[in-house]
């Protein structure tokens, strides 16, 4: 091989190699059925499996039973435009989970940082659907603007078939227009995640199967992996 050949061969290895070292971070967060997430189980092996040779790094701060006003400071203001009375503790857990994302940040910048959530239970049941959307697109301004990442990618498990009640479709859909209005933003299907049995029955449990984590552990990698490679997330919410 000539020099310029191997020169050029030499520089296309020097570039794949720094791309494949990239760092990224992943942010989980969110109640129950993220708490019930074990990474190790398919959220991590597919991670690996879809960038190989990458620096992966995650956080997780996750509380069961939890609404989304615990991470967003100014819920009360959301609340009262639409007609929802005042709640307690706004806010109370978005410095942990900030505070665990710039830990991470700070062993080393990382190429992209991608915001992974699971909540919107509590909120269904305390009826305040009315104020979800205006609170999750809060809640990933924040951490773009105190994480200084404005492209910060986001992926939302949306609500399982658990319930039909008002509040819990209104959430449902909160969630999926969240990610379709955002460039940046995706979703997940959890309705096949939570199929269980009972007394000879089938139901739809409020948490997931332990097949079902590992599929909803997936395809919150799947979409956010496509958008890390500059891809559109599967619009049906069931990456493949």
């Amino acid at each position: 091989m000539r020099l310029p050949a191997l020169l050029a061969a030499a520089s296309l290895t020097l570039s794949l190699a720094a791309q494949a070292g990239d760092r990224h971070l992943f942010i989980l967060s969110g109640q129950s059925n993220m708490a019930g997430l074990k990474p190790e189980n398919a959220f991590l092996p597919e991670l690996k499996k879809l960038l190989p040779e990458a620096d992966i790094q995650h956080v997780k701060f996750a509380k069961g039973g939890q609404p989304i006003r615990k991470w967003v400071k100014n819920f009360d203001e959301i609340a009262k435009k639409n007609k929802l009375p005042a709640k307690k503790d706004p806010g109370a857990f978005y410095d942990q989970t900030l505070k665990a994302a710039r830990e991470a940040i700070a062993k080393g910048k990382p190429k992209t940082i991608t915001f992974l959530w699971m909540q919107g239970e509590r909120d269904a049941k305390e009826s305040l659907s009315a104020a979800y959307e205006e609170s999750m697109k809060t809640l990933i301004a924040n951490l773009r603007k105190d994480l200084d990442t404005p492209e910060m990618a986001f992926v939302i498990g949306r609500l399982s078939d658990f319930s039909t009640s008002d509040h819990w479709e209104a959430v449902r859909a909160a969630q999926v227009k969240v990610a379709k209005d955002d460039p940046r933003g995706s979703w997940v299907d959890t309705d096949d995640t939570n199929d269980k049995e009972k007394n000879g029955k089938n139901h739809n449990g409020l948490h997931y199967t332990k097949a079902g984590y590992d599929l909803f552990g997936q395809r919150l990698v799947r979409q956010a992996v496509r958008m890390i490679n500059g891809e559109k997330p599967d619009p049906k919410g069931k990456p493949e």
